[in-house]
């Protein structure tokens, strides 16, 4: 496995992903090379959030993921099998209540955990490569005015080592990479939707012009889209920008 993965540690830089993107402009480095950041100033999360981390307690890493024959209509599978690779490496460690949180938040209950952000270079109608970056709370306890994260150590009252939860993970995420081009959204659906946060329970949205409205997760679309029951069984697609689940 030590093989597989290069692994680059840096004491500090403004982001991961960032980082790993200027690594591309000026070299060609190997599928599967990872970026550690044992502080991370600028760590970025979905639309433009920030992602906010104690130096030294937390994981903040970034993987770079090249692909062949990736299509872009399929490219929602990255977000599965990163997320049920996450999950499966804290399931392992006894994590409790691990959701995933539509599209790729990791969820303990209802406490954010662990945020990922998937950024695909793309080709055509391919995704020629994914820099998949990963935020995951371990040693942190205090979080000041973010009211609804948590982390590893605060839920379950013990410290973790980071090199041995990262290297957890990387092997679940090139176990779930495996042959990922041939895969579907259709053929991942039933695993992560299993894993869904508040799946089939009556839950308050916002749209993206704050308007809230009641509705069920039910599944989500063969292109990745969040699939809600409204009233009436209506059934209707979400794509990221158009809305938030407020519990």
């Amino acid at each position: 496995m030590g093989k597989q993965f290069q692994i680059l540690k840096l004491d500090a830089t403004d982001s991961t992903n960032l980082y790993l993107k200027n690594l591309l402009r000026s070299e060609n480095p190997p599928d599967y090379t990872v970026v550690v950041a044992k502080n991370q100033r600028k760590g970025r999360g979905q639309m433009g959030t920030f992602w906010q981390s104690e130096g030294d307690k937390n994981l903040t890493f970034s993987v770079l993921k090249k692909f062949d024959g990736l299509l872009v209509e399929h490219q929602f599978v990255l977000n599965i099998t990163v997320s049920l690779a996450v999950c499966d490496a804290l399931n392992e460690l006894s994590v409790p209540n691990i959701k995933i949180k539509w599209p790729n938040d990791i969820m303990s209950g209802s406490m954010k955990i662990c945020g990922i952000l998937i950024e695909n270079v793309l080709k055509g109608d391919k995704v020629a490569h994914s820099i998949i970056g990963i935020g995951l709370n371990v040693n942190q306890t205090d979080f000041m005015e973010l009211a609804k994260a948590s982390s590893l150590k605060l839920i379950t009252g013990r410290d973790f080592d980071l090199d041995e939860l990262l290297h957890k993970i990387l092997e679940r995420i090139s176990f779930y990479m495996e042959g990922i081009e041939a895969k579907t959204v259709n053929q991942l659906a039933p695993a992560y939707g299993k894993m869904l946060f508040r799946k089939d329970r009556p839950s308050t949205f916002s749209d993206a012009q704050g308007k809230m409205f009641m509705g069920y997760i039910r599944s989500i679309s063969p292109s990745g889209k969040l699939v809600l029951e409204l009233e009436g069984k209506v059934f209707k697609e979400f794509d990221l920008k158009e809305v938030s689940l407020l519990y």
